[in-house]
């Protein structure tokens, strides 16, 4: 009897450390992706300042009595390069997104702006990557959902709980107004 009590203990907590192997590398496996997540919305906002300062000396050479907007995106640019947190960041990006819609519409008053060969490049180039950032927000958001939720639910939460993981932020933009896609199309 002794013996077959004993077989069941050492089962049992056989079990108890597989559960607890398992559930830690599936928060590691997650965490993991959520970091290659962020990984992938720097990589694209990187390139959409890359493309900015392009775009400001194009129009610069038409729209020459418009410094303030063209300040103001180069001061956004600026902000959301240095941000450091991830709430700091959105902030930043979403204050970049107004500026350069302002920038967009000031374009509207050059016809000549609007039909040069670089502008309308970087004007698709810059597009092309606002719909990309808005496919990596998703893809990030939904991976800190998923490390989110397993932080906070039980059985896990007791794993996260040991080895001290943490719950992200998401990527958000503030208001539903500024989630709609910058407007580039003349």
């Amino acid at each position: 009897m002794e013996y077959i009590q004993a077989n069941i203990i050492w089962i049992l907590l056989i079990l108890i450390v597989l559960w607890v192997i398992f559930s830690y590398n599936s928060l590691i496996r997650v965490r993991n992706r959520a970091k290659e997540a962020w990984s992938d919305i720097s990589v694209q906002l990187k390139r959409r300042y890359d493309l900015i300062p392009n775009l400001i000396e194009t129009v610069k050479g038409y729209a020459t009595h418009e410094k303030n907007v063209l300040e103001e995106v180069t001061a956004a640019r600026t902000t959301a390069m240095g941000a450091g947190t991830k709430a700091d960041q959105a902030q930043a990006e979403n204050q970049l997104s107004q500026t350069i819609k302002s920038l967009f519409a000031v374009a509207e008053n050059y016809p000549d702006l609007k039909a040069n060969t670089n502008f309308l490049e970087l004007q698709r180039e810059l597009s092309d990557t606002e719909n990309k950032i808005q496919a990596s927000r998703r893809f990030y958001n939904s991976m800190v959902l998923a490390l989110n939720t397993k932080i906070q639910t039980f059985p896990t939460n007791i794993i996260s709980a040991l080895f001290g993981f943490k719950a992200e932020e998401f990527f958000e933009t503030e208001s539903e107004k500024e989630k709609e896609p910058i407007k580039v199309s003349f």
